[in-house]
């Protein structure tokens, strides 16, 4: 005799009763996920923490309208037209005027060391050329070494001036701009050089994030326990190692943007590689201390991840530091590749002895002594 078979009514409930059993291992899963969230205070920090960095970076402090650049005058005229025309161009807000050089000896010095990025030239017959129609009655001198200040100046020599400096709207040229540095204005002479730091601070930072991490994680301290080794003794021997392999880095980026890019190599190699070395452990001591915060390797690198972006952003590396707003430049003080970024392009591009960047040296320095010591006071030689 044949079965037949179940009527639906029967079959509904069991399956029912499934769903409900699995929403209820859904929701188990869930809840446990949310509570695991709330007890890791950093990443929970990170889901709050990046949104609000990344919206305050790109919506504040990366700027497009460059303003309140440095700038220097080198007045050989010295008339009321030459001191009218000055006043004008300040009148913009694209230049803020420091000092006044002497002579063009000296501005060319300032914008080597760094100090200015925009240099004016008035030349004494400044009021024959203004009274004429056939040349520039002044020229502007841009640090081409830097992005985007050579279209902000040579929108700021295109600037219609007023009729108390003389008539220029009808005459053609106002300003001869000469672009120093980078005479081409190539984009690969400003971004290699600086492409050093952010390549260095992104893989050193994350090397010796890890470091402790992963040693914490996999067991090792246990053998460091039973050592007399001190805390300032393990952080420095971590930092040797990936000195040498910085430099190395810093040896084939510099090669490639040589031998590829055309980047020109003006300054010394000496200066230059005492510089990278001095930035080299200044961020690995940066990462010496995110691995004391972290737990895990996942934490590293997400704190690793949260200081990367705030210092390709500010340091001058894709804009000009000198056109951030105030709050932004003080951020950026506090990280070591916007140091190194003016320092490397100094030497590279223009030329400047490292003597000539004792203020850059002294802060990458600074960072490193506090940064270390940081590390050294948190670092733990236990287990938990």
């Amino acid at each position: 005799m044949s079965s037949s078979p179940p009527p639906a009514s029967a079959v509904r409930p069991t399956s029912g009763r499934a769903e409900a059993v699995m929403l209820l291992r859904l929701f188990a899963i869930t809840s446990k996920e949310v509570r695991q969230l709330a007890r890791d205070r950093l990443t929970f920090g990170m889901i709050v923490g990046i949104p609000l960095m990344q919206i305050l970076l790109f919506g504040y402090a990366i700027n497009f309208d460059v303003r309140d650049l440095d700038a220097a005058v080198v007045d050989d005229a010295r008339t009321s037209h030459s001191r009218a025309l000055v006043a004008d161009l300040q009148a913009t807000g694209v230049i803020v005027l420091r000092p006044p050089s002497p002579g063009l000896s000296d501005l060319r010095r300032r914008m080597e060391s760094g100090e200015i990025s925009v240099g004016i030239v008035i030349p004494n017959d400044f009021e024959r050329r203004r009274l004429g129609n056939d040349r520039a009655v002044a020229q502007i001198l841009v640090n081409g070494s830097e992005p985007m200040i050579d279209a902000v100046a040579r929108g700021l020599a295109s600037v219609p001036l007023p009729v108390r400096a003389g008539d220029y709207r009808s005459r053609t040229p106002v300003f001869e701009v000469r672009t120093e540095y980078n005479p081409e204005r190539r984009t690969a002479v400003q971004i290699v050089p600086a492409l050093i730091g952010v390549i260095l601070n992104m893989t050193m930072v994350i090397f010796t994030a890890a470091a402790i991490v992963r040693e914490r994680e996999r067991g090792n301290l246990e053998l460091l326990i039973a050592t007399p080794i001190r805390s300032w003794e393990l952080m420095a021997g971590k930092l040797i190692p990936y000195v040498l392999i910085g430099l190395i880095q810093t040896t084939l980026i510099l090669t490639v943007g040589a031998r590829i890019f055309d980047v020109p190599i003006n300054g010394s190699l000496l200066d230059l590689y005492l510089a990278a070395a001095l930035f080299i452990a200044a961020t690995l001591t940066l990462g010496l201390v995110i691995s004391t915060f972290a737990r895990t390797q996942f934490q590293a690198f997400q704190l690793s991840f949260l200081t990367l972006l705030p210092s390709i952003l500010l340091s001058g590396f894709m804009f000009p530091f000198d056109g951030m707003p105030p709050l932004a430049r003080m951020i950026a003080q506090a990280l070591p590749l916007t140091h190194f970024v003016e320092m490397i392009r100094a030497i590279l591009l223009r030329g400047a002895p490292l003597a000539a960047m004792q203020v850059p040296a002294m802060k990458l320095g600074a960072f490193l002594v506090i940064a270390l010591a940081i590390a050294t006071l948190r670092f733990h030689k236990r287990l938990d």
